[in-house]
């Protein structure tokens, strides 16, 4: 089968097709024929060598941890889905980004939804929703949320706003249109955030979010004035300065995952696909990620 591999660390130019053999399903595992895998930041952040350190990868690796697709095998234990079933779902060590993947995770794939929207649901899903349980805002609270235009920011809007909670995003001056679409206030990055949110938010921001790990965790504490109440997740210095750092996988995936795909059958959800790339432009995709300011979600389809 056709795969995207790399065989040492770098940049995305390390990044090749190649034919590998087929994956099979373990005990708790199914397999599919993929149809669209999801770019997450966290393709380039593997690929770069940042999470050497607690991760351990094999050369060659693949890359890609959720995608969309048919289930075409069916491993022991595995009860609730069968050969043909249309899903989406993720693997620690997916490699997505291939014919044919192995999930550990997953749901149903709504009738409605295209295969290209569910590749890119599983990540943003739990990591939007983790965040939001984990900086513990409720109903009527201002939340800021740096780096708000990408897919985890357009999840956590949404879900941020189905919870009650007032959004303040930050993202470039071309995204504000699509940031208020999803309901919150946006407000631009860089010099003079904290003076900026503070004429937004007279009343004071009761939480903070940082989805792009720009470095500007001290500014998030000082504008919410208390560390406990700062999350990011991507930047793993924020412990350094009190604030918390969320690493997933959530325990309860599965009922996320179930939750997000009813949301988007209710019209409650959606998510933006930026760009759709074929498997054979991989490398291109992940440069445009690497880059940073995507609207929504990055896609790769392989079928």
């Amino acid at each position: 089968m056709k795969a995207v591999q790399f065989s040492e660390y770098g940049s995305p130019d390390v990044l090749h097709v190649v034919d590998v053999d087929e994956p099979h399903a373990g005990p708790g595992e199914i397999r599919i024929a993929v149809r669209a895998a999801g770019v997450n930041p966290s393709d380039w952040k593997r690929l770069a060598g940042q999470y050497r350190d607690f991760e351990e990868v094999t050369f060659p690796s693949g890359l890609g941890v959720e995608a969309s697709g048919v289930v075409d095998e069916v491993g022991p234990g595995v009860s609730n889905v069968s050969v043909g079933d249309a899903v989406f779902g993720c693997g620690e060590h997916a490699n997505a980004m291939a014919q044919y993947a192995v999930l550990t995770h997953w749901a149903h794939k709504p009738d409605g939804l295209s295969f290209e929207v569910a590749g890119g649901l599983s990540v943003i899903a739990d990591t939007a929703t983790r965040a939001l349980d984990e900086v513990d805002v409720k109903s009527g609270a201002t939340l800021l949320v740096s780096g708000a235009a990408g897919g985890i920011g357009s999840a956590v809007l949404q879900l941020a706003r189905l919870r009650g909670i007032t959004i303040i995003g930050t993202a470039s001056a071309q995204n504000h249109d699509y940031l208020r679409e999803l309901g919150a206030i946006p407000t631009t990055y860089g010099p003079g955030l904290v003076e900026r949110v503070r004429q937004l938010a007279p009343q004071g921001i009761d939480a903070a979010l940082d989805l792009a790990g720009s470095g500007i965790i001290p500014e998030l504490i000082e504008i919410v004035g208390d560390p406990s109440h700062v999350v990011s997740v991507a930047d793993f210095s924020a412990p350094q300065y009190g604030a918390k750092f969320s690493r997933g996988p959530s325990k309860d995936l599965e009922r996320i995952l179930t939750d997000v795909a009813r949301l988007c059958s209710e019209g409650h959800f959606r998510l933006h696909v930026g760009r759709t790339f074929p498997l054979e432009q991989t490398r291109e995709a992940q440069e445009l990620s690497f880059k940073g300011h995507v609207t929504g979600k990055l896609i790769i389809s392989v079928a």
